[in-house]
């Protein structure tokens, strides 16, 4: 029973943080190559 609470927890944690880093990335990498490039 102690694992019933872990859905609402992995939930906003995979909807919401985790594209929230990995456009954060995205966007930083384009920033840099872009950089780079000029």
């Amino acid at each position: 029973m102690t694992a019933s609470y872990l859905p609402e927890i992995f939930v906003p944690l995979v909807g919401l943080f985790f594209p929230t880093i990995t456009m954060a990335s995205i966007f930083l990498y384009i920033e840099s190559s872009e950089s780079e490039i000029q």
